[in-house]
């Protein structure tokens, strides 16, 4: 079994902030499928730091293939 590393969660009010984004419009990209990797824990929606950060890190990747 493999153990899983430390990660910080954020929430997706704290995402909202980083990304400045509304909250709703980070419900719509959730919704959409056009936003970072998250998952209902707990009955909250989280998300890793480092799926937001690479999430960051590839639409800068594609704008400069563009």
């Amino acid at each position: 079994m493999e153990t899983v590393k430390a990660m910080k969660l954020l929430t997706l009010e704290e995402v909202a902030q980083m990304l400045r984004k509304s909250p709703a419009q980070l419900r719509w990209m959730k919704h959409a499928g056009t936003g970072p990797k998250c998952a209902k824990l707990g009955g909250r929606v989280m998300y890793r730091e480092q799926d937001v950060i690479d999430w960051v890190n590839a639409a800068f990747e594609s704008e400069e293939t563009a």
